[in-house]
């Protein structure tokens, strides 16, 4: 059944109360609501665990969608215990992956910024994301690094705008990824925004992102590299280009 993600409303929310819905033959659980992200976007899908009335947990290794995105499935580990339909669970994300995951996905929309060609493909990581980008151009890393610090430490306010799937078909133009659809089929799109009215960026994205470009921290490039005549792929880092040597 439809689950009500309450992530998509709140990126700061690492706990909540729950309702097992559903139970799946992998054991995969359904909730009536969940803070708990799905791996989708290439972003990876939140991990943690959740609480029964008696004070034990049920450590979680994946979230993934079911059929359509309007159902969530969350998998424990192997051989942890099974919660019964009906049952009331506490719910806890594990906060410090997740915020670094929040972080980088906001760092991969600012080098969009940084470098508007279009998007090819995109990899969302705890220590290393790439973004792919469809260009034959020749860039300098530390220059991009550089951009993409002006941009943090001008401290932009990053939120969410939300509009309908009608919106976003009658202006194709705000997508930047050439080869992956927009998150549309819940009836609206959320668009994630930087800057002041959007000054900065707007692109349709259904991941999980900080309030804004200074909880990013220190990022760089840490290699450009050629997968092909109009293909580049970037890496971005934690930390200061000092940090490779």
């Amino acid at each position: 059944m439809p689950v009500n993600a309450l992530y998509r409303d709140d990126f700061y929310l690492s706990t909540a109360e729950a309702v097992v819905t559903a139970i799946h033959d992998d054991r995969g659980i359904e909730l009536d609501q969940t803070c708990f992200y799905a791996t989708s976007g290439g972003q990876p899908g939140d991990t943690g665990f959740f609480e029964r009335a008696d004070g034990s947990k049920i450590m979680l290794g994946q979230t993934r969608h079911g059929p359509i995105k309007d159902i969530i499935i969350h998998v424990p580990l192997e051989g942890e215990a099974q919660p019964i339909l009906g049952e009331k669970l506490v719910l806890h994300v594990d906060w410090p992956r997740r915020y670094r995951l929040m972080r980088m996905h906001t760092a991969c929309h600012l080098l969009s910024v940084v470098c508007q060609f279009p998007i090819t493909g995109a990899a969302v990581g705890e220590d290393e994301s790439r973004v792919d980008f469809d260009m034959s151009e020749t860039i300098d890393k530390d220059e991009v690094t550089a951009r993409m610090m002006a941009l943090v430490n001008e401290n932009h306010p990053v939120f969410v705008q939300w509009i309908t799937d009608e919106e976003l078909a009658a202006n194709p133009g705000i997508v930047k990824s050439k080869n992956v659809r927009p998150p549309v089929g819940l009836g609206r799109v959320s668009l994630v925004c930087i800057g002041e009215n959007s000054a900065v960026d707007s692109q349709p994205c259904g991941g999980t992102h900080v309030s804004e470009t200074q909880e990013v921290g220190a990022i760089h490039i840490a290699k450009i590299e050629k997968k092909g005549k109009e293909n580049r792929r970037f890496r971005i880092r934690f930390g200061s280009p000092t940090d490779e040597a």
